[in-house]
């Protein structure tokens, strides 16, 4: 086969731009620190990369997620804590007014500083994270969910609870909506309420309501009925108006049936009853305006007004007890977030080595590739011009 300078200069040329490519191929690897930088370089490492990317890209998203969440609990967690004070301040109040030692004048000075507690706990439920947005509204995060009335407050939001996922099958809620923390209050002791009769005359005080075996109340409403001066002898009837059992009372007794326990003082009238009733649902601003109205009415009868005043701590002892158990599952939840982060943490550590173990570029072998690769085309470039010159005209 015979070769001709043409065919020869374009061989050349060829060479020359395989090693060109060669440069530019270890100029980028030089530039995106990676041995490869499309999948043709390396078919099957390049899968490999894929897989630990995703993976990656998918922990990195868990861990964004649960940042995200904790920040939203940890400002639920610190209204809450502020909410729980406010409220061991009100009963502390409540306590006061229900001394015994109180007139007028004092009693309308613990008014006003319930009132200023009643603002704060609203203020408390309307809390807003740094986005803005409401943390006790449920889905409808753009929506202040309490507004104060006469009674107690509304609530505008929802019963949504929001889920975020910090890892795979594991998810979290970001917050709790306000009518779990602030409406779905059991009033009484959690079971039953026990309440006097506003027309009582005697001096009967509501004392400690327990219940001794749950599974002997059926639920049912009842009263307790003095029948006799000075309160000696009573009868317990039901709803339909049928006795259901019937004692002799001392001051200082605790009256019992059907599993309940009431403890009672004092000298009840005859005809001054006491409802015995099953807990329901209460909001705390209710409790809170109920509490305020209380010791704002002063009634003309002390006793009244201590009956009163304890039912209301009670209701505040219950909604204590509702935000401390919601706390401790957002402190449950911060503790699931931290430890998956940690998890994660490792988790990208690892996929990172992977991928740099695959794709990583040896930079001080690349350059010293890089020189023999530039040195190898100027040799071939003056080569080539030395061979150009050897021509038959040189010679004539």
């Amino acid at each position: 086969m015979r070769v001709t300078e043409g065919t020869g200069q374009q061989q050349f040329l060829t060479a020359i731009n395989a090693l060109e490519s060669s440069i530019a191929q270890t100029q980028d690897e030089i530039s995106s620190n990676q041995s490869f930088t499309t999948a043709s370089e390396n078919p099957v490492a390049a899968g490999e990369v894929n897989t630990y990317t995703q993976a990656l890209a998918q922990s990195q998203q868990y861990a964004s997620n649960g940042s995200s969440a904790q920040t939203n609990l940890n400002t639920e967690s610190s209204a809450l804590t502020q909410i729980t004070s406010q409220l061991q301040s009100l009963r502390d109040l409540a306590l006061e007014a229900n001394s015994g030692s109180q007139n007028s004048s004092s009693l309308s000075g613990i008014v006003t500083q319930m009132q200023s507690i009643q603002s704060s706990l609203l203020a408390l439920a309307n809390t807003q994270n740094g986005s803005g947005e409401y943390i006790f509204s449920g889905y409808a995060t753009e929506t202040q969910p309490f507004a104060l009335t006469s009674t107690g407050a509304t609530y505008s939001g929802d019963q949504g609870t929001t889920q975020v996922q910090i890892a795979a099958g594991q998810s979290v809620a970001t917050g709790d909506n306000g009518d779990t923390v602030f409406n779905q209050i059991k009033t009484g002791n959690g079971t039953f309420t026990v309440t006097a009769d506003p027309h009582n005359t005697g001096t009967g005080l509501i004392g400690a309501t327990t219940v001794s075996d749950a599974a002997d109340y059926d639920g049912g409403t009842y009263q307790i009925q003095f029948t006799s001066a000075g309160g000696g002898a009573y009868n317990i009837v039901n709803g339909a108006n049928a006795t259901v059992t019937s004692g002799t009372y001392t001051d200082g007794s605790t009256i019992s049936f059907d599993g309940l326990q009431i403890a009672l003082s004092g000298t009840p009238a005859a005809g001054d009853s006491f409802t015995v009733a099953p807990s329901s649902n209460q909001s705390l601003f209710t409790t809170v305006q109920s509490l305020i109205s209380a010791v704002q009415g002063s009634p003309n009868s002390s006793t009244a007004l201590s009956n009163s005043i304890a039912a209301q701590i009670n209701n505040l002892d219950q909604a204590l007890t509702n935000v401390s158990d919601v706390q401790a599952t957002v402190g449950g939840r911060i503790n699931a977030i931290t430890s998956q982060a940690s998890v994660q943490t490792s988790q990208q550590t690892q996929l990172k080595t992977s991928i740099t173990s695959l794709q990583g570029l040896n930079y001080a072998s690349a350059i010293t590739q890089l020189d023999q690769q530039n040195t190898t085309l100027q040799a071939a470039l003056q080569a080539y011009t030395v061979t150009q010159g050897l021509t038959l005209f040189k010679y004539i």
